[in-house]
């Protein structure tokens, strides 16, 4: 789960981007020594240059292997390895990492709402510990890989592939020893071709082949119910989703919808800019929620004007699930503290902290947690999630255009009056 990100779509830039999805984001503070290492380029003492005495002993494993090593290793094969594994020993955080090229490009495809794959997002969970994530750099028996949600009417959906499913193993090899983005880059691959996963779920353990197509994420779907409920679906944040997601309120409030549902299911995340202005459609003034970084510094986001739905005349419910992460997260803690709504389905998925990434000059780039979010109460989602008002269970054998959930939310609002449908202080 990641939590942050400037309201535009990324491009192939060197600007810093902040991002609040699941699996994705980071800075390249520590990298910087690497420009000066292999700059010489020469062979043997001196060929690197050390910007501290800590990395001395690196310089001299560097040279060994230049030096003595029986084949020969390009530079940049070298350099990769010596990134990753910074960020998989040193850093010791399963939300920061490095991308290679081709992952780092897949990322940015992912907010772009575009990419080719499977279309599913993916997370870690330490089964043993769930508040130590940071025990969880590396895939083991302990720290499993998670499907977060997959993404409505895409491959890994209609396959039969569901939120809280442990990936054993892709294409018979199995995850422990890698790492998240490591399993992402498996997945993904041309559109045509096949992947089969090896998957647990309830203590039996199957496989699923899926065949890889493009992805175009639809974020925000809606309709009118029973003419009078406005529905909206918000499939993530990326830069677009704060007007989608404005336009649609404004035309179900054209329609004549008095009383809104908000359905951020399966939802994983995405910019923290995006995550504010949509929570302030709900909340017209106040504290949506406070990122703290290193060294006490602290900043308050608060409600930006001209939220469509602030009235508390016009009862709002909110759906969640397990694969409701970040921005997601951010939003339903918000209106729920801020009373302006009642919430349906089951927890969410429980992460709070923050990352920002960067490009790299090889088109690679890095992701770094810089800090975590807290709710306006000052409460942390991880690891237990946003608790909703009214737990409702989906049970696996749910016919296909059933939902429990969403039939729930409707009964509650039939059946209540319109002033107890505003949650009290």
């Amino acid at each position: 789960t990641d939590e942050l990100a400037p309201a535009p779509i990324p491009g192939r830039s060197r600007a810093p981007m902040f991002a609040a999805g699941f699996v994705l984001l980071s800075l390249f503070g520590a990298i910087l020594f690497l420009a000066g290492f292999l700059a010489a380029g020469g062979v043997g003492q001196g060929s690197c240059a050390a910007p501290s005495e800590a990395f001395v002993a690196f310089c001299e494993a560097y040279d060994r292997i230049r030096t003595q090593f029986v084949d020969d290793v390009p530079d940049a094969t070298l350099v990769d390895g010596a990134i990753k594994g910074m960020f998989e020993f040193g850093v010791g955080d399963p939300y920061s990492s490095y991308m290679t090229p081709e992952q780092y490009q897949n990322s940015l495809d992912d907010l772009s709402g575009s990419f080719t794959g499977i279309g599913a997002e993916m997370g870690v969970e330490n089964l043993a510990n769930p508040e130590d994530l940071e025990a969880c750099v590396q895939l083991s028996e302990t720290c499993a890989l998670v499907v977060v949600a997959p993404i409505a009417g895409a491959p890994a959906e209609e396959a039969g592939l569901q939120s809280g499913d442990r990936i054993l193993a892709v294409d018979g090899e199995s995850v422990n020893g890698g790492t998240v983005q490591d399993q992402v880059a498996k997945v993904r691959g041309p559109a045509g071709t096949t992947v089969t996963l090896t998957i647990e779920r309830d203590g039996e353990t199957f496989d699923l082949e899926i065949t890889r197509e493009e992805i175009v994420v639809e974020q925000v779907t809606s309709r009118l119910i029973e003419g009078h409920i406005g529905y909206i679906a918000l499939a993530g944040f990326s830069g677009d989703s704060p007007a989608q997601f404005h336009d649609a309120i404004q035309a179900r409030l054209d329609d004549g919808a008095d009383v809104f549902v908000i359905d951020l299911r399966g939802n994983p995340g995405g910019y923290i800019t995006a995550a504010q202005e949509i929570a302030s459609e709900f909340v017209g003034a106040g504290t949506i929620f406070t990122q703290e970084s290193s060294g006490n510094e602290v900043k308050t986001w608060e409600a930006t004007e001209g939220g469509l739905l602030t009235d508390d005349a016009i009862p709002v419910v909110l759906l969640v699930d397990g694969g409701s992460a970040s921005a997601s997260e951010i939003v339903a803690a918000a209106l729920q503290e801020h009373h302006r709504v009642q919430i349906f389905g089951q927890p969410t998925f429980g992460k709070n902290t923050v990352q920002v990434w960067e490009e790299l000059s090889n088109g690679g780039g890095v992701r770094i947690t810089i800090s975590r979010w807290f709710t306006p109460d000052h409460n942390s989602v991880a690891p237990d999630g946003v608790q909703p008002d009214i737990v409702v269970e989906t049970p696996d054998s749910t016919p296909p255009g059933e939902d429990p959930v969403l039939d729930r939310a409707l009964e509650y609002l039939a059946s209540t009056s319109a002033s107890m449908l505003r949650p009290a202080a």
